[in-house]
């Protein structure tokens, strides 16, 4: 324990716990799930649900009250589990707090509950165990934390002790601080701890994590438009109600004609055919190995047009490879075999953690074809000021060699001689230089380097306990100098199979793919080159923290690898590709990635993310592919573009006929419909457009990202919606001024009318191709059309009808019908050319 360092004592420890709090992560603020739910009643296109509901029971339709109900009970079901992530996410860190940690209190070691552990305490780890609050270290002993979950290395941490108040944003300081949740991987160590619960690096993640997440682009969407339908059925059923009193019509029957009217103009149906939509498209990802947590995010995940992800295991492998090894003047195959030969020794012999490098060299290399007759003699192990990794081995009853392997710059510095093809020779200024530039080279193309040096060893230099058996090293720097610079040994992660054509085919999805990632600038540039990935601009998180949030968003945008960037900046760069109006997609694996995931349009996550990250993502790979995503922003489109079908075949249609019974109660001394028959042909409609979500798409509703626009959405139904109009209105002069009906056969005429126009504008309005019959839609789409249109023609001449007011028709209004349905559906087509030309 170092000198003066004695812990707190327990009352000290007592009152900080009293005042700080315990070392726990959430509690208070939390939603309960009953609030979370009676929030989801909020939403306008609910509210006007259930109004609707309320009219059909008034009515007596219990059956369609029935049904709306539980539209919005699934509706309401959907945006619950949308917000009870955060607690979910929150429960996931809060697990990790029932473990134990070992603390100095009065200057006696002790083992307390992590809830009870305080700013102050002297923490003891060793291997195995779970730091228990963030701190700073104050003794270290060859020590190695695993902080793949919070940065997303795979490379255990090396730490050192450093003097001095440290920061945890800054990189350079990293090294001496302990986070909260991560292990120990090999050593051991003290540190003083610096913050707890809420305070930590964690409780900072847990907190973002309790938040509301941002309002993704399909909410904001379905937000807009329902207050679009809320303002037009308000405008309508005042208009509609204060005609009919004007005209002296009785009240109540008035109120419930008008209410009817808003219950037509709502598309009371689109949650289910959202739900259906999106539960098909989530069959369909499954069956490829995507899961989905949380459905909207199918439609969100059509809407992307940037797609954040770190390159490990997405753009490459996720494991390095050894490419080559190299030295100044070595071109002969003998030389750099030895070279590989001293790497494989290295790696053979040593007896530290486990690492990628080692794993990539014993691997890919072959061994020397005489390894059985070498013998270990010593080992000093790696740490982070040496930066080297050093084995004695003998062969024979050759002198000892010392194999040192490590960081370039620390090898160069240590030697003395370079190996050339013939022998060695001293290293001057000169072959300083090179080797310099040797190793900036491997850099600059993006490979990871370790550098190899040998040094034959005098029997003198090994110190053999007298008891016998291996030598003790206890200086290192007696056995690492003079060495002879054998060479360099290059890695690379390589670029997944397949991966560049998938970014390319994003890139024609409208897909912007950008790297964020924790390496350096150098090794991501490679990787983008490797894979095909166009490098537009390259920013540093060290570049990052001297950006402004405004200059950060116009940065952002046109930046392709975000580098050497740390969990915190994750973060800001969702939110400043959000702020530049971006839909974002973000994958991510780490417990640092959580609250960037719960910022996102879209959080997407591996099946072997960490508990948290996985908890906080909305679609979760099998395995990490962005051959997946792409795929998912296809079926996503999909989705998006069949619910965007009966939005506006739904809102024109209903439009129209709102017009038109407006129209007619100005022109008709009767209702043209009475509301029993209104929620009638409302609910034959909706249910013909159940199949909808099995409808095909034109390719062009693949080509682009699917984005909400309300305006085009009220354009349409202002444009179409009067068309239908005009030939209701037709139709009432057919049925009146030729045919001569009485107020029940004109009913029961324009209801059959209604429907007809309704439901056969959906084979022209579905598709951009023109003529309408090019795009040809799915069997179940047809099937439907059908049994709507028989529904229309069947219910009014059987018994049920009498019951709903309907009467007889002339034959001669069969044949009229069809000429007005016609001149309806060539007209719609016309304009269609007009409203979305083809590009």
């Amino acid at each position: 324990m170092p000198p003066g360092t004695m812990g707190l004592t327990s009352a000290e420890a007592q009152a900080r716990l009293a005042t700080e709090g315990p070392n726990a992560i959430g509690g208070s603020g939390q939603r309960t799930r009953l609030a979370i739910l009676v929030s989801q009643l909020a939403s306008p296109l609910v509210l006007i649900l259930v109004a609707a509901s309320l009219v059909s029971l008034v009515v007596g339709d219990r059956v369609n009250a029935t049904i709306i109900l539980v539209i919005v009970v699934m509706s309401a079901s959907l945006g619950f589990v949308q917000e009870a992530r955060s607690e979910a996410a929150v429960a996931a860190l809060r697990a990790r707090l029932t473990l134990r940690a070992m603390v100095v209190r009065s200057g006696q070691p002790q083992e307390v509950p992590i809830r009870d552990g305080v700013r102050g305490d002297l923490a003891i780890l060793a291997a195995g165990d779970i730091v228990p609050a963030d701190a700073q270290l104050v003794a270290a002993n060859n020590l190695y934390v695993d902080e793949a979950s919070l940065t997303g290395e795979s490379a255990p941490a090396a730490k050192t002790v450093r003097t001095g108040a440290l920061k945890p944003g800054h990189e350079a300081d990293r090294d001496g601080l302990l986070f909260f949740g991560t292990s120990v991987v090999s050593g051991t160590g003290q540190a003083i701890v610096t913050a707890t619960a809420a305070r930590t690096a964690y409780g900072e993640i847990a907190r973002r994590l309790a938040e509301r997440a941002p309002e993704n682009d399909f909410q904001r969407g379905v937000r807009h438009f329902g207050y679009l339908i809320f303002r037009v059925t308000g405008i309508l059923v005042i208009a509609v109600l204060a005609i009919n009193l004007a005209l002296h019509r009785p009240v109540l029957e008035s109120l419930l004609f008008a209410i009817a009217l808003a219950v037509g103009l709502t598309p009371e149906l689109l949650p289910a055919i959202v739900t259906l939509n999106l539960t098909q498209g989530a069959h369909v990802l499954a069956a490829h190995g995507v899961l989905v947590k949380r459905l909207p995010a199918i439609q969100n995940l059509g809407s992307i047009t940037v797609l954040a992800t770190d390159k490990t295991g997405t753009l490459t492998e996720g494991r390095l490879e050894f490419i080559r090894a190299g030295c100044i003047d070595r071109d002969d195959a003998a030389e750099i075999a030895e070279t590989l030969d001293y790497a494989y020794l290295n790696s053979h012999f040593q007896t530290g953690f486990s690492n990628p490098l080692d794993a990539a060299i014993l691997g890919g290399v072959r061994p020397p074809a005489d390894l059985a007759a070498y013998r270990k003699l010593a080992e000093v192990p790696y740490d982070f000021t040496r930066r080297l990794l050093s084995v004695v081995v003998q062969r024979g009853d050759e002198p000892p060699m010392l194999v040192t392997k490590g960081a370039p710059e620390a090898v160069i510095q240590l030697s003395s001689q370079v190996r050339t093809d013939d022998d060695s020779r001293d290293v001057t200024t000169s072959e300083h230089r090179r080797l310099a530039r040797l190793v900036s080279s491997a850099s600059t193309e993006g490979y990871r380097l370790v550098a190899v040096g040998s040094r034959r060893l005098a029997e003198s230099e090994l110190q053999v306990p007298p008891t016998g058996g291996r030598p003790i090293v206890n200086d290192p720097a007696k056995l690492e100098h003079d060495l002879v610079f054998e060479g360099v040994v290059l890695f690379s992660d390589p670029p997944k199979g397949g991966v560049g054509d998938t970014i390319a085919e994003l890139a024609s999805q409208g897909v912007a793919l950008k790297v964020v990632t924790g390496d350096n600038e150098l090794v991501a540039r490679h990787v983008a080159s490797q894979v095909g990935l166009a490098v537009e601009g390259i920013l540093t998180g060290e570049e990052m923290r001297s950006l402004s949030h405004p200059a950060l968003v116009a940065r952002a945008k046109r930046t392709s690898i975000f580098a050497r960037v740390d969990p915190g900046q994750k973060l800001q760069v969702i939110n400043a590709l959000h702020a530049g109006g971006a839909v974002v997609g973000y994958l991510g694996d780490g417990i640092n990635d959580a609250p960037a995931l719960h910022a996102a349009d879209v959080g997407i996550s591996v099946d072997n993310a960490t508990d948290v990250a996985r908890s906080a993502a909305d679609i979760i790979l099998l395995e990490p592919s962005l051959e997946a995503i792409s795929r998912g922003v296809v079926e996503g489109r999909r989705t998006f573009a069949n619910t965007l079908k009966y939005i506006r075949m739904g809102t024109s249609s209903n439009f129209g006929n709102m017009l038109s019974m407006t129209g007619a109660a100005l022109l008709l001394p009767f209702l043209p419909m009475t509301p029993g028959q209104i929620l009638l042909n409302n609910l034959i409609y909706d249910a013909s457009q159940t199949a909808i979500p099995t409808d095909r798409i034109d390719p062009e509703s693949r080509a682009a990202p699917a984005r909400w626009d309300v305006h085009a959405i009220q354009r349409f139904m202002l444009i179409f919606g009067p068309i239908s109009s005009l030939f209701d209105f037709a139709t009432f002069g057919l049925l009146i001024l030729v045919l001569g009906l009485n107020e029940r056969a004109f009913q029961t005429g324009w209801f059959i009318e209604s429907l007809f126009t309704q439901v056969l504008v959906i084979l022209v309005i579905r598709t951009r191709l023109s003529p309408f019959w090019l795009s040809h839609p799915s069997p179940e789409l047809l099937a439907a059309i059908l049994v709507a249109l028989a529904a229309a023609v069947i219910i009014p001449l059987s018994p049920i009808g009498d019951v709903l007011g309907f009467a007889p028709l002339p034959v001669i209004f069969w044949p009229l019908l069809g000429l007005i349905v016609g001149c309806y559906l060539a007209l719609v087509e016309l304009v269609k050319r007009r409203f979305e030309p083809r590009g």
